[in-house]
């Protein structure tokens, strides 16, 4: 009877693992990108968790220790082109249902005068062009075929409120570089869900809030959301998402976000 147990309980974990979807996260040692790491982990996903450093983060390397056979610690920087190339041969032949673009670089919010009109540092820019809007472009146009090949076929971009036009609230000063990279990447995917909706991928944008996040250390203000709710909420839009809705750009509630 044990041996016929322990045979159905083999059987079950072999179906499960060939029927395991895969996501790609792009910055998961940290914040928002290794709290998607770790709730895609726990919902049974693959995770292919990738991060800059010439050797894996402590974070991730916990997390691959409480999840062995599911996450995959990969290096990319995501402004270093031929590393990226690399790892989409790497992965040739693996069908990644979700990628996010998650990494990105915000600056300094305890020295905005890099960012603010007056004293900007003009060298700068470039930088958060290339890390925040180039970055997601180029992977997405590496991975897609690996996307194209999955069941569900998404690609994600985590973006801003603070690059938005459309936003109606009160003033936010500053932080010009930032918001101008996240303006500039909400036109890259834009154009991407155009290129590749005939494909059947869906490509949409995900605001996910002011999220309590680890760089902030102590500092509290109104409004901050833990990593955990906003990535269980996005997490939430990106299951609800069709091909009808590529191009679209979404809060973590649900709620749509003015571009």
């Amino acid at each position: 009877m044990s041996i016929t147990i322990a045979a159905a309980a083999i059987a079950v974990f072999l179906a499960t693992s060939a029927d395991a979807k895969t996501v790609l996260i792009t910055g998961s040692n940290s914040g928002i990108g290794l709290e998607f790491a770790k709730q895609y982990a726990a919902k049974g996903w693959d995770v292919v968790a990738t991060h800059r450093r010439s050797t894996a983060p402590e974070s991730i390397e916990t997390l691959r220790a409480q999840y062995p056979d599911q996450v995959r610690v990969e290096t990319m920087d995501v402004t270093n082109h031929e590393q990226i190339d690399v790892l989409a041969r790497k992965l040739e032949g693996t069908a990644i249902d979700v990628l996010i673009n998650n990494a990105g670089i915000t600056g300094d919010f305890r020295n905005p005068a890099p960012q603010s009109f007056g004293t900007l540092a003009y060298a700068d820019w470039e930088n958060f062009m290339r890390i925040n809007a180039l970055g997601p472009l180029k992977i997405s146009e590496a991975f897609a075929p690996h996307v194209k090949a999955s069941e569900d076929k998404k690609i994600l971009a985590v973006s801003s409120l603070a690059g938005s036009f459309g936003y109606k609230g009160p003033n936010m000063a500053g932080g010009y570089w930032y918001k101008a990279s996240k303006a500039a990447l909400n036109m890259y995917m834009k154009n991407v869900a155009n290129d590749l909706k005939g494909d059947g991928v869906t490509v949409a944008l995900l605001s996910p809030g002011t999220v309590k996040v680890e760089k902030l250390g102590d500092v509290n203000f109104p409004g901050l959301i833990s990593p955990a709710d906003s990535i269980r909420g996005m997490i939430s839009v990106i299951e609800g998402l069709t091909v009808e809705d590529s191009g679209a750009y979404y809060r973590y509630d649900g709620t749509e976000q003015p571009f």
